[in-house]
């Protein structure tokens, strides 16, 4: 579980294509940019914010990572 500095330091985290935002996808371990339409994979913890080693993410998955989540 992160603690609180981990959650400090996430909140700096940006996508280093677009300089855009990252949404965290805990099911895959992933940072997902949906601007860049990439998703960066996480590794022992550590994010892996290199555009050769991030999952392009197609349009269907974009376009249902852009819709608000409900519970």
């Amino acid at each position: 579980m992160m603690n609180t500095m981990d959650t400090q330091l996430t909140q700096l985290l940006v996508c280093p294509v677009t300089k855009g935002p990252l949404t965290l996808a805990r099911d895959r371990q992933e940072w997902i940019s949906r601007s860049a339409r990439l998703a960066y994979p996480i590794r022992d913890g550590i994010p892996i914010l290199l555009e050769h080693e991030a999952r392009v993410i197609d349009e269907e998955e974009a376009e249902r990572l852009a819709k608000p989540h409900t519970a």
